[in-house]
């Protein structure tokens, strides 16, 4: 237990609320990988936890303070719901997530005119709401552990109106490299790493997104601030229980009718243009055409659900999957076989029954901060299944001495993969799944939370037990010549 009061800030939170027929505020448990790793932790130890107001019973809720629900000790942020819109969509989404996940289509995105200047302001005016309410209600020396890329800035006014407290920032994405982050303004550059640099120090999942963020920060503000690396882990307990549930049996009946005595291929996903559904099509069309052998044998399984989609890019995204889902099984279907089975419905029991049963599972994103998933599968398949993985996913820098590389833009070589995996003898499958299963399982959620706790520490502490992969620095590192810690942006407009 952590000696200090802790306050997890967060876009979505662990509850939601709605109105009874009276009137009164009902609590449901929210949803999301964030969610489901990091609530049990937070629970138990009695943690706050705070997130934006999502719907008018949230902001009604907001109103009565921390709030007792579902187990969490939960505050809810009352946020200008056009401004929340404008950060969210504008630039949360539509901006910060595709420059980490180098998804620009430099020739015509971004479109960085006078309403996206809007949207960052509306984008700080959130943060802003965010330290505001820490600022006022934290106890003293209290330890905030701010998660994500939605909250970036808040760090900003914590250091100059709370010092007493101490704050981490973790991010659940990847970072882009220097020459990436000159897409943005440079007063925005500036302004989004002083907010991160704010904080006592900066997390990632993966040595190589700590590493882009340095880089970053050498480059545009002349100084390192501290980073740790610490990737997270599913909860295998709860997850496991999952897959004993009688919802589960019923979908693994579901998911055996699907593959029949063929080989399953599976993918779990968000429909999102980093996941890279489309090359996974592609490649699963080349296997098709150059192993002929396979064709009627094998069945790719794509449980993909909508995501973002009041977006534009992602509805077209979703379209573009759909319409070569049916291109595929327009040229290589039989009667009795379909080659691609494409499930757009958001059914968690569904994808937990289609991880314990996969023959190869393929998770091939472009650029990914983390993927559960990745490390899901090989802890609940009973099938001695093949990992199938992106060299750009983080979780490669866990699972790639085992994993089968893929290289996500490669659809040639990503085809040889799948194949070379459906092709595995049975003693190497069992070996390549059980070293899978130990790697993914070597971490817990409890290991990435005191790896948390431990970067929020006094500089004492820090020296004592350095941060991963920080060099065991305490503090900002100045590079000669340099700023050695954090400075406003231009204009000073973090703190406006």
């Amino acid at each position: 237990m952590p000696a200090s009061p802790v306050v997890v800030l967060s876009n979505r939170g662990p509850v939601s609320f709605s109105f009874d027929d009276e009137g009164g505020l009902v609590a449901t448990r929210g949803g999301g990988g964030l969610v489901s790793s990091l609530g049990p932790l937070v629970r138990e130890m009695g943690a706050t936890w705070v997130a934006a107001a999502a719907t008018d019973a949230d902001v009604a809720a907001a109103a009565e303070g921390v709030i007792e629900a579902e187990g969490f000790r939960f505050r809810s942020v009352a946020v200008d719901p056009a401004a929340y819109q404008m950060a969210y969509d504008v630039v949360s989404n539509a901006t910060l997530w595709f420059l980490h996940h180098g998804l620009f289509d430099l020739s015509r995105r971004p479109r960085l005119d006078r309403r996206w200047r809007e949207a960052w302001d509306a984008y700080r005016a959130v943060n802003r709401t965010f330290a505001r309410v820490v600022i006022d209600e934290a106890p003293e020396g209290a330890t905030i552990l701010v998660q994500d890329y939605h909250l970036a800035l808040v760090g900003t006014w914590l250091a100059q109106e709370r010092r007493d407290l101490r704050a981490v920032h973790f991010s659940h994405i990847p970072f882009c490299e220097p020459g990436a982050l000159r897409v943005l303004p440079t007063v925005v550059a500036e302004e989004l790493l002083v907010g991160m640099g704010s904080h006592v120090a900066c997390g990632f999942h993966a040595r190589r997104w700590a590493a882009n963020y340095e880089a970053c920060c050498d480059e545009v503000l002349g100084f390192r601030p501290a980073t740790f690396v610490s990737p997270l882990s599913p909860h295998h307990d709860d997850i496991a229980a999952v897959a004993e549930t009688d919802d589960c049996a019923r979908e693994q009946g579901w998911v055996d009718a699907v593959r029949g005595d063929r080989r399953l291929i599976l993918r779990v996903d968000r429909i999102e243009p980093s996941k890279n559904l489309l090359r996974g099509f592609w490649a699963f069309d080349d296997l098709l055409h150059t192993h002929p052998e396979w064709q009627g044998r094998v069945v790719f399984l794509a449980l993909v659900y909508p995501s973002r989609e009041a977006l534009p890019e992602y509805l077209a995204y979703r379209q573009e999957v759909e319409s070569l889902a049916r291109s595929v099984n327009d040229r290589w279907a039989t009667p009795g076989w379909t080659p691609i089975v494409l499930d757009t419905s958001d059914n968690f029991p569904r994808s937990v029954a289609a991880l314990t049963r996969y023959d190869v599972l393929l998770v091939n994103p472009v650029r990914d901060g983390l993927n559960l998933v990745a490390k899901e599968g090989p802890v609940l398949n009973a099938n001695h299944g093949v990992l199938a993985l992106s060299r750009e996913a983080g979780a490669w820098d866990e699972l790639g001495g085992v994993a089968l590389e893929v290289n996500p833009f490669d659809v040639a070589g990503t085809a040889d993969v799948l194949a070379a995996a459906l092709a595995m003898a049975p003693a190497e499958r069992k070996a390549h799944a059980e070293a899978v299963a130990a790697a993914a399982s070597a971490r817990l959620p409890g290991d990435w939370f005191a790896d948390m706790l431990r970067a929020a520490g006094t500089p004492s502490d820090a020296a004592k037990k350095p941060v991963p992969g920080s060099g065991g620095r305490s503090g900002p590192v100045p590079r000669s010549g340099g700023r050695s810690g954090p400075v406003p942006p231009r204009g000073g407009r973090a703190a406006g």
